[in-house]
């Protein structure tokens, strides 16, 4: 009984965590099967968590919250972790740590591959060293490391017959990853970051001098109409695997990813001031599309049940 409720307190932590951090992801995880959901949170905590780690350390902020016990620095902290999980993958033993306790459990019922989760640690890592990107060549394999990933992580919970669905999964991890880019345009210039590829800004026309006053003219929109048309193309591969995934989760990663996109509408109704409105999609909009998506799938079950039994009938008609 003790051990149970530790693996609850360790999913309510998980929980409380998603929640506080993204309210759209979150708003979308509350439509899986409640185990599915349970370890969803368990990889989105640990994500938020290493991440606040290097953004912390951007704002000067000591100690940051999310070192493990023994760590100063950092660097320090992102190994603490590394060490952590693998020592989790290869004992199945985890730490008091919150987050660890629940990826002990999730690890006893879900094939969370490992590899994905020390290309995470490494792109975050990426933060501490890196604040410009020459090209988009770059800017991907960054996109892929902190966010691709999760699609990975995530793609065992879900659950999908065939491994074809993972680069779908990859794609739509991007994606989400490209509107976080242009959502926090603002927020990380304030931490002289600059996500936006140096050769497109020039190509533009909008100088660097420019994003950090935090100008916003035509040059500028028509480089943020450019990365959302990126972005979108990413959705529209992404959304395409979501038909490769169980039944019971498509519903959740569908609406995930709409809302996401929506994000980017806001930016435009924002009139593409992202360095002091954050864009976010209203409770309506999320009400909505959730009534919607949750109508189209009972009307795709039913057509394709349809569908089924005319087959049926077909071939007991042609039998005999």
């Amino acid at each position: 009984m003790r051990q149970g409720q530790r693996v609850t307190d360790a999913y309510e932590y998980c929980r409380q965590v998603t929640q506080r951090a993204s309210k759209t992801f979150y708003w979308g995880s509350v439509f899986l099967p409640p185990h599915k959901r349970q370890a969803v949170w368990a990889i989105y905590a640990f994500c938020r968590r290493v991440d606040d780690i290097v953004d912390e350390a951007a704002e000067d902020s000591t100690p940051a919250v999310g070192h493990l016990r023994g760590s100063s620095s950092p660097a320090q902290a992102l190994e603490g972790w590394r060490q952590a999980l693998t020592r989790l993958y290869e004992r199945g033993t985890a730490s008091d740590e919150p987050i660890l306790q629940a990826w002990e459990h999730m690890l006893e019922q879900y094939s969370v591959p490992f590899q994905p989760v020390l290309d995470l640690l490494d792109g975050v890592e990426m933060d501490l060293t890196r604040q410009r990107y020459q090209n988009f060549e770059e800017l991907s394999l960054y996109c892929y490391r902190v966010a691709g990933t999760v699609g990975l992580m995530t793609s065992p919970i879900f659950g999908y017959e065939d491994e074809s669905a993972l680069p779908y999964a990859v794609d739509l991890g991007i994606a989400l990853q490209l509107t976080n880019i242009l959502r926090d345009i603002g927020e990380d210039a304030r931490r002289n970051r600059i996500y936006l590829p140096a050769d497109e800004m020039e190509r533009f026309g909008y100088r660097e001098a420019d994003l950090m006053a935090g100008v916003i003219n035509d040059a500028f929109r028509e480089l943020v109409r450019f990365q959302m048309g990126r972005a979108d193309e990413y959705y529209q591969r992404g959304t395409l695997g979501i038909e490769l995934l169980d039944a019971d989760c498509r519903l959740a990663v569908r609406l995930s990813g709409t809302l996401y996109q929506r994000i980017l509408d806001r930016i435009c109704a924002n009139n593409f001031n992202v360095f002091t409105m954050r864009a976010s999609v209203p409770l309506q909009t999320k009400l909505m599309t959730a009534s919607t998506h949750w109508f189209m799938q009972q009307f795709d079950l039913h057509t394709r049940g349809s569908h089924s039994l005319r087959s049926q009938q077909s071939a007991v008609s042609s039998h005999h």
